[in-house]
């Protein structure tokens, strides 16, 4: 069905979940700890380790952001994040790129080459110049730890029920309502 109403949202909490690989999913209403996501993917085996941050900019489409506000369906949102683990790990999915697939006639990602994957998302306010997401991979080699890492931000972005708005400085608004701010699915929903 829909997910359009964020007003049953607004129960957004903090949770982990992990799986029987070690990977870890959290999202938490406090800072993310960089360090933290670092320390956890690291291993002997790992010879590689990607880290993705996305981080509040201060403008979006030339107005002035003042900080950022996030909402999710919490349980259903770590679900999601650990399926798309699972499916990263199977390493039969075909690499994203801007949210497109490639022809199969491109090479697989090589996720089942990966060691450990750490992925955690703020929710409630975040301000300019602060994490709001954090996605931690290592693996033997260099090139499966940005592949997975990439693809791993693209169906995080598609496929998890989290919602963001950006609220402006004083007296700007959002054009497209009219309203000082606007809730936007980061994920595409059902028609």
């Amino acid at each position: 069905g829909k997910m359009e109403a964020h007003d049953e949202v607004r129960s957004s909490t903090s949770g982990s979940l992990n799986n029987e690989d070690g990977d870890a999913f959290t999202l938490t209403l406090e800072p993310l700890d960089e360090a933290r996501a670092m320390k956890f993917v690291r291993s002997p085996s790992a010879g590689a380790t990607c880290m993705f941050v996305g981080t509040t900019r201060d403008t979006f489409q030339e107005r002035t952001v003042n900080r950022l506000e996030y909402e999710a369906y919490s349980k259903l949102a770590l679900k999601t994040m650990r399926s798309i683990v699972q499916k990263a790990r199977s390493g039969q999915l075909q690499p994203t790129v801007e949210g497109r697939d490639l022809p199969s006639s491109d090479r697989l990602l090589h996720g089942q080459t990966v060691t450990r994957i750490y992925m955690s998302h703020r929710l409630g306010v975040v301000p300019v110049g602060e994490s709001s997401i954090v996605i931690a991979v290592s693996s033997p080699h260099r090139r499966e730890s940005f592949e997975v890492a990439e693809w791993l931000l693209e169906q995080v972005k598609r496929e998890v029920p989290i919602w963001k708005r950006e609220v402006y400085a004083e007296g700007q608004r959002d054009l497209a309502s009219g309203s000082q701010s606007t809730w936007k699915a980061n994920f595409p929903t059902a028609a």
